[in-house]
């Protein structure tokens, strides 16, 4: 009987290099190495497949039919297209979308970066005041809404009570071609701003002090030292909060909707009309898919590249 060396005995109790195995060998192994990180994956696509994908992809399909999920739908391909370019209420509600969206900016975007400031140079009950911007966050939706009808109440609406009480003329609000749309963005700001607020609170918290203390030694003033020191500070920030809010105001639909109805011309946006198309224009869910698609191709250009800044700010 042969008797091995230690080295051997070594090499034969040793696994195998992965280098040397065969093709089939390395990815048999490869694979019984991650099989239960596979296997946790596998779950999570299926639910993204199921729940992402499969909606994107049958939308685009019915965009190309005619469904009305009663009868069986039938191919029209691009008939649903030019009936809805040919339709005046398609380019109302993408000229009322893109207003909401720039009024929404000027507010939404501005008021939670002063608030933020604010609350950052406070030095006294700092807690109550963060709690308080953040409170209309976490109230639903429908409540918001509900809350600012009746502020909004031509009648005993509060905004109107108090107008009157200082001898101002009062407003017809969401009732009035002049002030409908500025009136959502209203209360869309003051539902979101909260969350924006905090953002930037917690990115003016991560600029180092040493900034604004060498700033104030080379003389600046509390302007420049914002415009200087801060500004820069936040600017990849502030660009990705841009683009989440352009984001999420094109796809505006609850304050709408509720306040104002679906048939209103003066607020009608992208989603109410999509709405209106599938749930009270003969069930056209053919028409409403289209309409959705050319919101979402709007929507992905402005997440390509907001996926391509966080890249790059990553790199």
């Amino acid at each position: 009987m042969a008797v091995l060396s230690a080295a051997e005995r070594t090499q034969r109790l040793s696994p195998p290099d992965p280098g040397r195995l065969p093709r089939s060998g390395r990815l048999r192994r490869v694979i019984g190495d991650n099989l239960l990180a596979y296997a946790f994956m596998a779950g999570g696509l299926a639910c993204f497949a199921l729940f992402s994908w499969y909606p994107l992809v049958r939308g685009i399909v019915l965009s190309f039919q005619q469904d009305n999920f009663v009868t069986d739908p039938y191919w029209v391909g691009t008939e649903n297209y030019a009936l809805l370019f040919t339709d005046p209420l398609f380019w109302t509600a993408w000229r009322n979308t893109l207003v909401f969206t720039g009024l929404a900016l000027v507010l939404g975007y501005l008021v939670p970066l002063f608030l933020a400031i604010l609350l950052n140079e406070l030095r006294h009950l700092k807690g109550f005041f963060r709690v308080a911007v953040y409170l209309p966050v976490m109230l639903p939706p429908i409540v918001v809404v509900l809350l600012w009808r009746y502020f909004y109440d031509p009648g005993n609406g509060l905004f109107n009570t108090i107008l009157s009480g200082v001898g101002l003329p009062t407003s017809q609000w969401t009732q009035s071609p002049s002030t409908a749309l500025f009136s959502l963005v209203l209360v869309s700001t003051w539902a979101n701003l909260g969350g924006a607020t905090l953002m930037y609170l917690a990115g003016l918290q991560g600029i180092p002090g040493e900034l604004y203390e060498a700033a104030e030694l080379d003389g600046a003033s509390v302007w420049q030292r914002l415009w200087h020191v801060t500004v820069p500070q936040l600017r990849f920030l502030m660009l990705v909060l841009l683009l989440l809010q352009i984001i999420a105001t094109m796809q505006v639909f609850i304050e709408p909707y509720q306040l104002t109805g679906t048939t209103n011309p003066d607020t009608i946006t992208v989603m109410v009309l999509i709405y209106r198309y599938a749930f009270t224009v003969n069930n056209d869910f053919g028409l409403a898919a289209a309409m959705s698609v050319t919101l979402f191709v709007v929507l992905a250009a402005f997440s390509a590249v907001y996926l391509r800044l966080t890249r790059s700010q990553e790199s």
